[in-house]
């Protein structure tokens, strides 16, 4: 973001969520059925931590000098309306941060390690068994002041399954963009996560392709429709060892390789593309 470009921060914000006990159950059945699923009830949370080697937002690079970049996350589901085991209509709202050692954040000139933060809430409702629909509201800001909030809703189609297509549109609303540009943009993204392994160890290949609607890869007073497009591979593993009572816990490795276009590539000092080495822990209750 032109925002996000210049983001640093006061100390990150540790976000922990303990919520986890179930009921005592009775029938064999139903115990079964809980040391599947300990959480019988209507809320969720879900969280984690990545690390990444440098911090790509829709094919713009956030910092030239990177050092140690951490990603912390949280939130909150509330299941409006289930179909059995199958939340069917559900609110979720959560925090994303980006905790930066390298230029911009600790070793930046504002001294401080909080880039950013990312409060969203989504609204998804079930299509069908597999189709889903999610309205996004977004608020990205800076707590060292490095950038300028920007505000944006979003709706993201998706397909589960084995290739997991989805299609995503969103659309700022105020006066500050994610470009350079001084006029309110419309992104649009294309994807898909193939499985290529599909057991305890699973393996995918997400391929992503950023675009803008409108005004959204802004260059010298000219949108360029093509942002960057990434192919990479994902492989994750389940810490089956935890056990159930205290949620899913996971661990996973991704790489990423992006080609830039126009804007983006002059934005990321005139290099055309960028391999983004990733990985994280993930839990879900």
């Amino acid at each position: 973001m032109s925002g996000i470009r210049n983001f640093g921060a006061s100390t990150g914000r540790a976000i922990t969520t303990a919520i986890i006990l179930a009921g005592a159950c009775l029938l064999p059945a139903a115990a079964r059925a809980q040391a599947s699923n300990p959480n019988q009830g209507a809320l969720s949370v879900a969280g984690g931590v990545d690390t990444a080697s440098v911090y790509v937002f829709r094919g713009m690079v956030q910092e030239s000098k990177p050092k140690v970049t951490l990603f912390p996350y949280a939130s909150l589901g509330v299941a409006l309306k289930s179909d059995g085991s199958r939340r069917t209509l559900g609110l979720d709202v959560g925090l994303w941060n980006s905790l930066n050692t390298g230029n911009a954040g600790s070793a930046g000139f504002t001294e401080h390690l909080h880039y950013q933060e990312n409060f969203y809430a989504t609204l998804s409702t079930a299509l069908s068994r597999s189709l889903t629909a999610a309205a996004t509201y977004t608020t990205y800001t800076s707590p060292n002041l490095m950038m300028e909030t920007v505000r944006e809703v979003s709706l993201r189609v998706s397909q589960a399954g084995r290739i997991a297509p989805y299609g995503l549109a969103a659309i700022e609303l105020g006066a500050n963009g994610a470009d350079s540009g001084t006029t309110r943009g419309t992104y649009v993204e294309l994807g898909a996560a193939p499985q290529l392994l599909r057991g305890r160890l699973s393996v995918a290949v997400p391929v992503r392709l950023g675009l803008s609607a409108s005004h959204y890869y802004e260059l010298n007073g000219t949108d360029h429709p093509y942002g960057f497009v990434a192919v990479g591979g994902r492989a994750s593993l389940p810490m089956s060892f935890v056990q159930p009572a205290f949620g899913r816990w996971s661990l996973h490795g991704d790489v990423d390789y992006y080609r830039f276009g126009t804007t983006t590539q002059a934005m990321n000092a005139g290099h055309a593309s960028k391999v983004v080495a990733s990985g994280g822990i993930a839990f879900a209750y």
